[in-house]
């Protein structure tokens, strides 16, 4: 999906409605199921409204993906890859705080960073850590 498809960019408000009565939606893109679930089941437990997605075409084709206020993106996935959503993001202009999780890529810690990834971090974590990370990035506005 083209990113020019988006009604409206991950991190923009698409209504001024988002801005006063809905909490920040933080959405989960990730292939492993069990991940995937856990990091939803945290979020939620902790009050923070969260939806999952099974891969980077599922997130882009969702309605929900516009009201995203944070992202939690594996790297390593079938399809289009978590880097190559970042990229479909950024280029689109979307400034939603991405948290990048994985198992296989410390050695692209400082690329993504670089890039301007809210935060990286390599599996397995401790669930205290995405949460703060999480809550950090909700609380988050960047600069357009």
């Amino acid at each position: 999906m083209q990113a020019d498809s988006l009604r409206s960019m991950p991190g923009q408000p698409s209504t001024e409605s988002e801005l006063t009565l809905e909490r920040p939606l933080a959405c989960i893109v990730d292939d492993d199921g069990a991940v995937r679930g856990a990091l939803e089941n945290l979020l939620l437990s902790a009050g923070i409204d969260a939806e999952a997605f099974d891969s980077a075409e599922a997130f882009l084709a969702s309605p929900r993906a516009a009201s995203a206020r944070c992202l939690v993106l594996d790297l390593r996935m079938p399809g289009m890859s978590g880097g190559e959503l970042l990229a479909v993001l950024r280029a689109s202009g979307a400034r939603v705080p991405v948290i990048i999780v994985t198992a296989t890529a410390e050695d692209e810690r400082e690329r993504f960073l670089a890039q301007g990834v809210f935060g990286f971090l390599t599996k397995p974590f401790r669930p205290a850590q995405v949460l703060a990370m999480v809550q950090a990035a909700l609380s988050t506005r960047l600069a357009p």
